[in-house]
């Protein structure tokens, strides 16, 4: 990102049109003075801002930034827009009118790591890197604006840099499969305690994979061999599946780098085997992820984890919504904050399931603590209610053992309430008994939803066929699961149905691509973008994976593996996705800017809020979802709503 000065003697319209003239100095220091934090400076550092601004023209399909290339400014754009890329090519996000690129590697005197891309042409205002960071240092207000969450940056020192934040760097934007380097150094389960120490020390690791037939069968560390060999006298030359850990926690490599930090804290481990379609590719310890961020979302939930009761955990999740607001301003996804946001609510849930057992005692036959709807899809945002179940093991007899579990059931969901989740309005909750049920009964019920898709279970599909395993003994999930994809897969009947039901949410897109509004009421001339945008694509997610019988439960892997799978066209789960991180990203921004002004955050956008660029493409958006509905009318119904 240079920062070249242009002659401002030529004439300044605002669009960056072929053969326009630059703005000059007065139009530079009127859209700073419009654009927060700059329109608080004082009059004289305001002027002496837009003075040291380079004015630029970036071209249609220009590249403003390469990964590891050096970036010299902070460029915000005047007029058109910019696309960041991942250097995998993911989107991770747009800029519009008033929003700046190339904030992270200034603050922190780093290369680029994003590709970055005019949209259309773009009129560029760079302020060098040099300046930006004084900019911050000398006014508090600068420095916080673009600052990471629990900053506490002095006014004498340079901004903070950003690392553990969404984006090739962070914990938020990055896979278990980025940390792979190598190919796993592995011992067999017969081979002696003696020759897997020796390996430990000629690879100069702390932990040795147990390996029979290319399946992870165990794990020895530097400290089984110190407690469980040298400290008990245990003689070497037994074989080492005598000291291992059998079947230790283990996770895919497409997990986010957040969701092992977790589980590793959640565990009290510090080895994580990873594994690639069931093969080990590596292991990854607490330090390997540590290197990797500077501060996450994983800090917050291993808080969670400590805390001794409801109330604990509320305070621990108090910086949520400014954590998110300022996920939000540094280009964060829509995909990766749904994640982070529901894996706190997961710890959240874990550990008043484990404050619950504490206090009533071990639970009398096996259960499964099941999240639904936005939880088991990892699409919350900062204002969620509960939707859970309990699934139980089929030996539950309701007289010796209902009382256990209605307590603790009614424990655990009111204990979230009191964190901050509210009691969902339509009772879908594990403490009410109609959702607490044995395995049997659950498959019984499901089967009754689709055998006979009224229109009361059809609702109550949209929540409950979205589960996923929180506490408990996750395979009773996973095998009701398993029951209900296998039942649902390609029966027509309750497709069609379900594909009715999804058409109660429509996008508000009207002739002639017309935005739709509001028409009255609290809400009155905004957009929903939760139920006439995200809705409508969440629900044929849904659709596609019951069709084809996909286990993903999330509606961007949903969509990717229809595609994948057929179950949609290629092109249309392609187009689908691209509208979900696009709606996603506008709810989460309108929700941050709520944020900032300490208002709870809703789902209603005025266009207003919008740059014409947003809400071109916002209609594009809704395009993409109105024709994907009609086409699976055509395929689930024959064309009949």
């Amino acid at each position: 990102m240079g920062a070249d000065k242009t002659p401002s003697d030529l004439p300044d319209p605002l669009l960056p049109g072929a053969g326009a003239r630059l703005p000059g100095g007065q139009a530079v220091r009127g859209l700073l003075l419009s654009r927060p934090p700059f329109d608080g400076l004082p009059s004289a550092e305001l002027d002496g801002l837009a003075a040291a601004v380079a004015v630029r023209r970036l071209p249609a399909g220009a590249v403003l930034a390469e990964p590891g290339g050096v970036v010299a400014a902070v460029s915000l754009v005047a007029a058109g827009a910019l696309e960041v890329r991942a250097p995998s090519g993911e989107l991770l996000s747009r800029r519009g009118e008033g929003e700046a690129a190339g904030v992270q590697a200034v603050l922190e005197n780093a290369p680029a790591g994003n590709r970055i891309t005019a949209l259309e042409d773009t009129l560029l205002y760079d302020i060098p890197a040099a300046e930006f960071r004084r900019l911050c240092a000398a006014h508090p207000a600068v420095g916080r604006f673009f600052a990471p969450p629990g900053s506490e940056r002095r006014r004498d020192t340079p901004a903070a840099p950003r690392a553990g934040w969404d984006g090739p760097a962070g914990l938020l934007g990055r896979r278990l499969a980025d940390l792979i380097r190598r190919e796993p150094v592995v011992v067999a389960p017969e081979a002696s305690i003696a020759e897997a120490a020796r390996r430990m020390r000629q690879a100069d690791i702390s932990c040795l994979p147990v390996v029979a037939a290319d399946r992870l069968v165990g794990i020895v560390t530097d400290r089984d061999l110190r407690n469980r060999v040298l400290a008990a006298g245990l003689d070497p030359s037994l074989p080492v599946s005598a000291v291992m850990t059998p079947e230790p926690t283990r996770v895919e490599d497409t997990a986010l780098l957040f969701e092992a930090q977790i589980l590793l804290a959640r565990h009290r481990i510090h080895h994580l085997p990873v594994l690639r379609g069931g093969r080990l590719v590596g292991v990854v310890t607490g330090t390997d992820l540590l290197r990797a961020q500077g501060r996450s979302f994983a800090f917050l939930a291993t808080d969670v984890g400590t805390r001794e009761d409801a109330a604990g955990i509320a305070d621990a999740l108090r910086p949520l919504p400014h954590l998110v607001h300022d996920l939000v301003q540094t280009g964060a996804s829509a995909y990766g904050i749904g994640h982070a946001v529901s894996a706190l609510a997961d710890a959240a849930t874990l550990r008043l399931v484990e404050l619950a057992e504490r206090r009533l005692g071990p639970p009398p036959v096996p259960y499964a603590w099941m999240a639904l709807g936005s939880q088991a899809r990892q699409e919350q945002t900062v204002r969620s209610d509960q939707d859970n179940a309990l699934v139980i093991d089929d030996a539950y007899d309701p007289v010796a053992h209902g009382d256990w579990f209605a307590r603790f059931a009614a424990l655990v969901c009111e204990g979230l309430a009191d964190a901050g989740y509210e009691l969902c309005p339509g009772d879908m909750m594990a403490r009410n008994p109609a959702w607490r049920m044995p395995l049997a009964a659950w498959k019984e019920t499901f089967g009754r939803w689709i055998r006979t898709p009224e229109p009361e279970a059809l609702m109550k599909a949209s929540v409950f066929f979205d589960m996923r395993a929180v506490a408990g003994h996750a395979p009773l999930v996973a095998e009701l699961q398993r029951t209900v994809l296998a039942v649902a897969r390609g029966n027509r009947l309750f497709l069609g149905h379900m594909t009715g039901a999804a058409m109660t949410h429509r996008p508000p897109l009207g002739f002639f691509r017309n935005l739709v509004l509001i028409p009255g009421g609290e809400h009155r001339h905004s957009l929903d973008m939760k139920h006439a945008g995200l809705v409508p694509i969440v629900d044929l997610a849904r659709l596609y994976a019951l069709d084809a019988g996909l286990p993903p439960v999330n509606s961007r892997d949903r969509l990717v593996a229809a595609g994948e799978a057929g179950a949609v066209s290629a092109s249309g789960a392609h187009d689908l996705i691209d509208a979900l991180d696009f709606l996603g990203l506008v709810r989460l921004r309108h929700q941050a800017r709520l944020l900032a002004a300490d208002r709870p955050p809703d789902n209603y956008v005025l266009p207003e809020e919008l740059s014409p660029f947003d809400r071109g493409h916002l209609k594009d958006a809704f395009a993409v979802v109105k024709s994907m509905q009609a086409a699976a009318l055509a395929a689930y119904r024959g064309g009949r709503a």
